[in-house]
Protein backbone atom coordinates (compact mmCIF):
# COMPACT_ATOMS: atom_id res chain seq x y z
CA UNK A 1 0.00 0.00 0.00
CA UNK A 2 2.91 2.52 0.86
CA UNK A 3 4.13 1.61 -2.55
CA UNK A 4 1.06 2.27 -4.20
CA UNK A 5 0.92 5.67 -2.86
CA UNK A 6 4.86 6.22 -3.59
CA UNK A 7 4.29 5.58 -7.26
CA UNK A 8 1.10 7.20 -7.49
CA UNK A 9 2.65 9.94 -6.35
CA UNK A 10 5.42 10.10 -8.62
CA UNK A 11 3.07 10.31 -11.36
CA UNK A 12 0.99 12.95 -10.26
CA UNK A 13 3.19 15.45 -9.01
CA UNK A 14 4.48 18.03 -10.46
CA UNK A 15 7.32 18.88 -8.16
CA UNK A 16 10.91 18.42 -9.72
CA UNK A 17 11.65 14.91 -8.94
CA UNK A 18 15.00 14.17 -6.86
CA UNK A 19 17.60 11.34 -8.53
CA UNK A 20 16.40 8.11 -6.99
CA UNK A 21 12.73 9.28 -8.07
CA UNK A 22 13.08 10.03 -11.51
CA UNK A 23 15.18 6.48 -11.68
CA UNK A 24 12.28 4.61 -10.09
CA UNK A 25 9.57 6.32 -12.58
CA UNK A 26 11.88 5.73 -15.57
CA UNK A 27 12.18 2.33 -14.56
CA UNK A 28 8.28 1.61 -14.10
CA UNK A 29 7.48 3.42 -17.47
CA UNK A 30 10.21 0.85 -19.52
CA UNK A 31 9.21 -2.19 -17.15
CA UNK A 32 5.23 -1.47 -18.46
CA UNK A 33 6.20 -0.98 -21.79
CA UNK A 34 8.25 -3.82 -21.80
CA UNK A 35 5.39 -6.07 -20.41
CA UNK A 36 2.65 -4.40 -23.22
CA UNK A 37 5.61 -5.46 -25.78
CA UNK A 38 6.06 -9.25 -24.71
CA UNK A 39 1.56 -9.37 -24.06
CA UNK A 40 1.68 -7.80 -28.34
CA UNK A 41 4.00 -10.51 -28.60
CA UNK A 42 2.14 -13.12 -27.23
CA UNK A 43 -1.13 -12.52 -28.75
CA UNK A 44 -0.13 -11.70 -32.24
CA UNK A 45 1.92 -15.48 -32.67
CA UNK A 46 -1.67 -16.70 -31.34
CA UNK A 47 -2.90 -15.30 -33.68
CA UNK A 48 -0.71 -15.98 -36.55
CA UNK A 49 -1.29 -19.87 -35.41
CA UNK A 50 -5.09 -19.28 -35.87
CA UNK A 51 -4.77 -18.25 -39.36
CA UNK A 52 -5.57 -20.21 -42.04
CA UNK A 53 -2.83 -22.11 -44.15
CA UNK A 54 -1.89 -20.46 -47.81
CA UNK A 55 -4.21 -22.37 -49.85
CA UNK A 56 -2.12 -24.31 -52.98
CA UNK A 57 0.45 -25.35 -50.78
CA UNK A 58 1.48 -28.67 -49.35
CA UNK A 59 2.68 -28.08 -45.56
CA UNK A 60 2.47 -24.35 -46.26
CA UNK A 61 2.73 -21.32 -43.60
CA UNK A 62 -0.32 -19.27 -41.90
CA UNK A 63 -1.56 -16.65 -44.92
CA UNK A 64 -0.05 -13.65 -43.23
CA UNK A 65 3.42 -15.01 -42.98
CA UNK A 66 3.04 -16.16 -46.93
CA UNK A 67 2.09 -12.59 -47.44
CA UNK A 68 4.82 -10.92 -46.14
CA UNK A 69 7.06 -13.45 -47.80
CA UNK A 70 4.91 -12.79 -51.41
CA UNK A 71 5.18 -8.81 -50.73
CA UNK A 72 9.38 -9.02 -49.98
CA UNK A 73 9.45 -11.19 -53.54
CA UNK A 74 7.30 -8.44 -55.13
CA UNK A 75 9.85 -5.25 -53.72
CA UNK A 76 13.29 -7.52 -55.13
CA UNK A 77 11.95 -9.06 -57.96
CA UNK A 78 11.73 -5.34 -59.18
CA UNK A 79 15.53 -4.61 -58.37
CA UNK A 80 16.52 -7.98 -60.08
CA UNK A 81 18.13 -7.66 -63.82
CA UNK A 82 20.84 -9.11 -65.79
CA UNK A 83 23.23 -5.47 -64.65
CA UNK A 84 22.26 -6.87 -61.04
CA UNK A 85 25.51 -9.22 -60.46
CA UNK A 86 26.29 -11.56 -57.73
CA UNK A 87 29.98 -10.48 -56.17
CA UNK A 88 32.63 -12.89 -58.25
CA UNK A 89 36.16 -13.87 -56.61
CA UNK A 90 39.62 -14.70 -57.87
CA UNK A 91 40.72 -18.16 -57.94
CA UNK A 92 43.00 -18.14 -55.24
CA UNK A 93 39.81 -17.43 -52.85
CA UNK A 94 38.52 -20.55 -54.06
CA UNK A 95 37.99 -24.06 -51.62
CA UNK A 96 39.53 -26.89 -51.26
CA UNK A 97 36.45 -28.68 -50.02
CA UNK A 98 33.59 -28.09 -50.92
CA UNK A 99 30.28 -28.62 -49.10
CA UNK A 100 27.30 -30.03 -50.00
CA UNK A 101 23.64 -28.04 -49.82
CA UNK A 102 21.74 -31.49 -48.68
CA UNK A 103 20.97 -34.76 -50.00
CA UNK A 104 17.36 -34.49 -50.87
CA UNK A 105 17.44 -36.31 -54.26
CA UNK A 106 20.07 -37.85 -54.65
CA UNK A 107 19.14 -41.40 -54.04
CA UNK A 108 21.83 -44.34 -53.95
CA UNK A 109 19.49 -45.94 -56.65
CA UNK A 110 20.83 -43.45 -59.25
CA UNK A 111 22.41 -44.80 -63.01
CA UNK A 112 24.86 -42.18 -64.10
CA UNK A 113 24.45 -44.40 -67.14
CA UNK A 114 21.34 -43.74 -68.30
CA UNK A 115 20.62 -40.37 -66.88
CA UNK A 116 19.18 -38.11 -69.59
CA UNK A 117 17.43 -34.64 -69.21
CA UNK A 118 13.48 -34.59 -70.09
CA UNK A 119 12.60 -30.73 -71.23
CA UNK A 120 9.10 -30.07 -71.50
CA UNK A 121 8.02 -28.22 -73.94
CA UNK A 122 4.91 -25.39 -74.26
CA UNK A 123 3.43 -28.04 -77.05
CA UNK A 124 3.93 -30.77 -74.65
CA UNK A 125 6.40 -32.50 -76.47
CA UNK A 126 9.63 -33.91 -74.82
CA UNK A 127 12.87 -32.80 -75.69
CA UNK A 128 15.61 -35.57 -74.46
CA UNK A 129 19.12 -34.65 -73.59
CA UNK A 130 22.34 -35.96 -72.86
CA UNK A 131 25.07 -34.40 -71.56
CA UNK A 132 27.19 -34.75 -74.16
CA UNK A 133 24.72 -32.34 -75.86
CA UNK A 134 25.03 -30.16 -73.07
CA UNK A 135 28.49 -30.08 -73.34
CA UNK A 136 28.40 -28.56 -77.15
CA UNK A 137 27.24 -25.59 -76.17
CA UNK A 138 29.39 -22.73 -75.22
CA UNK A 139 31.16 -23.14 -71.84
CA UNK A 140 31.26 -20.55 -68.80
CA UNK A 141 32.16 -20.87 -66.07
CA UNK A 142 32.13 -18.31 -62.19
CA UNK A 143 33.42 -17.92 -58.83
CA UNK A 144 31.42 -16.71 -56.33
CA UNK A 145 30.17 -16.84 -52.97
CA UNK A 146 27.54 -19.94 -52.17
CA UNK A 147 25.16 -18.93 -49.64
CA UNK A 148 22.94 -21.81 -47.79
CA UNK A 149 19.82 -20.99 -45.68
CA UNK A 150 21.63 -23.13 -42.94
CA UNK A 151 24.61 -20.03 -42.23
CA UNK A 152 27.23 -21.00 -43.90
CA UNK A 153 29.24 -19.74 -47.22
CA UNK A 154 31.68 -21.07 -49.59
CA UNK A 155 33.43 -19.33 -52.60
CA UNK A 156 33.34 -21.86 -55.03
CA UNK A 157 34.25 -22.36 -58.77
CA UNK A 158 31.40 -23.80 -60.84
CA UNK A 159 31.32 -24.44 -64.81
CA UNK A 160 28.65 -25.37 -67.59
CA UNK A 161 25.90 -24.04 -70.06
CA UNK A 162 24.79 -20.49 -69.19
CA UNK A 163 20.89 -21.05 -69.23
CA UNK A 164 19.70 -18.34 -71.50
CA UNK A 165 22.56 -20.09 -74.34
CA UNK A 166 20.47 -23.42 -73.59
CA UNK A 167 17.60 -21.89 -74.05
CA UNK A 168 18.39 -19.99 -77.77
CA UNK A 169 20.42 -23.37 -78.68
CA UNK A 170 17.68 -25.37 -78.14
CA UNK A 171 14.98 -22.62 -79.53
CA UNK A 172 12.84 -22.42 -76.52
CA UNK A 173 12.32 -19.13 -76.28
CA UNK A 174 8.75 -19.11 -76.58
CA UNK A 175 8.94 -21.02 -73.38
CA UNK A 176 11.24 -18.61 -71.56
CA UNK A 177 8.59 -15.68 -72.43
CA UNK A 178 6.22 -18.06 -69.70
CA UNK A 179 6.84 -16.60 -66.00
CA UNK A 180 8.50 -19.82 -64.07
CA UNK A 181 10.62 -22.55 -64.88
CA UNK A 182 10.15 -25.77 -62.99
CA UNK A 183 12.87 -28.32 -61.80
CA UNK A 184 12.58 -32.30 -60.52
CA UNK A 185 15.78 -34.76 -60.06
CA UNK A 186 14.87 -37.95 -61.37
CA UNK A 187 13.79 -39.61 -58.71
CA UNK A 188 11.13 -36.47 -58.18
CA UNK A 189 12.06 -36.31 -54.61
CA UNK A 190 13.20 -33.00 -54.41
CA UNK A 191 11.93 -30.13 -56.64
CA UNK A 192 11.98 -26.15 -57.29
CA UNK A 193 10.14 -23.17 -59.17
CA UNK A 194 12.61 -20.37 -60.71
CA UNK A 195 10.90 -17.23 -61.28
CA UNK A 196 11.95 -17.07 -65.21
CA UNK A 197 14.04 -13.60 -64.86
CA UNK A 198 16.29 -14.88 -62.65
CA UNK A 199 16.40 -18.32 -64.79
CA UNK A 200 17.99 -16.51 -67.76
CA UNK A 201 20.02 -13.95 -65.38
CA UNK A 202 23.59 -14.51 -67.22
CA UNK A 203 25.58 -15.54 -64.08
CA UNK A 204 22.62 -18.26 -63.86
CA UNK A 205 24.40 -22.02 -65.76
CA UNK A 206 23.33 -25.46 -65.69
CA UNK A 207 26.70 -26.57 -64.53
CA UNK A 208 28.29 -30.17 -65.02
CA UNK A 209 31.66 -28.88 -63.37
CA UNK A 210 32.92 -27.73 -59.59
CA UNK A 211 36.36 -26.31 -59.49
CA UNK A 212 37.73 -27.62 -62.63
CA UNK A 213 36.74 -31.51 -61.87
CA UNK A 214 33.13 -33.28 -63.40
CA UNK A 215 30.40 -32.60 -60.55
CA UNK A 216 31.17 -35.29 -57.82
CA UNK A 217 28.01 -37.57 -57.37
CA UNK A 218 27.27 -35.47 -53.88
CA UNK A 219 27.01 -32.19 -55.79
CA UNK A 220 24.34 -33.37 -58.16
CA UNK A 221 26.37 -35.69 -61.35
CA UNK A 222 25.87 -35.48 -64.44
CA UNK A 223 24.40 -31.88 -64.30
CA UNK A 224 22.84 -29.39 -61.35
CA UNK A 225 21.74 -25.43 -61.28
CA UNK A 226 23.61 -22.65 -60.39
CA UNK A 227 22.28 -19.58 -60.04
CA UNK A 228 23.85 -17.25 -57.66
CA UNK A 229 21.08 -14.67 -57.39
CA UNK A 230 19.56 -17.56 -54.95
CA UNK A 231 19.91 -18.87 -52.02
CA UNK A 232 21.11 -22.90 -52.03
CA UNK A 233 17.90 -24.33 -51.67
CA UNK A 234 17.38 -23.21 -55.56
CA UNK A 235 20.58 -24.57 -56.97
CA UNK A 236 18.60 -28.07 -57.59
CA UNK A 237 20.98 -30.97 -57.88
CA UNK A 238 20.86 -33.34 -60.64
CA UNK A 239 18.53 -32.48 -63.31
CA UNK A 240 15.87 -35.10 -64.27
CA UNK A 241 12.79 -32.86 -66.00
CA UNK A 242 12.56 -29.10 -66.45
CA UNK A 243 9.39 -27.52 -67.66
CA UNK A 244 8.40 -24.21 -68.17
CA UNK A 245 4.68 -22.41 -66.61
CA UNK A 246 2.78 -19.27 -66.16
CA UNK A 247 1.84 -20.30 -62.07
CA UNK A 248 4.21 -21.01 -59.33
CA UNK A 249 5.92 -24.66 -59.80
CA UNK A 250 5.96 -27.17 -56.99
CA UNK A 251 8.97 -25.80 -54.63
CA UNK A 252 10.14 -28.24 -51.89
CA UNK A 253 11.08 -25.76 -49.02
CA UNK A 254 8.17 -22.99 -50.35
CA UNK A 255 5.93 -26.23 -48.94
CA UNK A 256 7.65 -26.41 -45.88
CA UNK A 257 6.95 -22.24 -45.26
CA UNK A 258 10.00 -20.72 -46.68
CA UNK A 259 10.84 -18.14 -49.10
CA UNK A 260 9.46 -19.51 -52.62
CA UNK A 261 11.78 -16.94 -54.45
CA UNK A 262 14.62 -16.88 -52.05
CA UNK A 263 16.79 -13.99 -53.79
CA UNK A 264 19.90 -12.63 -52.42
Amino acid sequence: MIMANFVSNLFRSNKKLTVDEFIVKKTIVSFFFLFVFFGACIWSWKWIRHQPVDPGIRGGVQRPLRNVLNTNEAIFSKILSNHHLAKTYPASEVVKNVRPNGNIGMGNDFDPANWKMYVIKKSGDTLTLTLDDLKKLPKTDIIFNFKCIEGWNQVTRWAGVRFSDFIKAYGLNEEASMKYLGLMTPDEAYYVGIDMASALHPQTILCYELNGQPLPIKEGFPLRLIIPVKYGIKHLKRIGTMYFANNRPPDYWAERGYDYYSGL
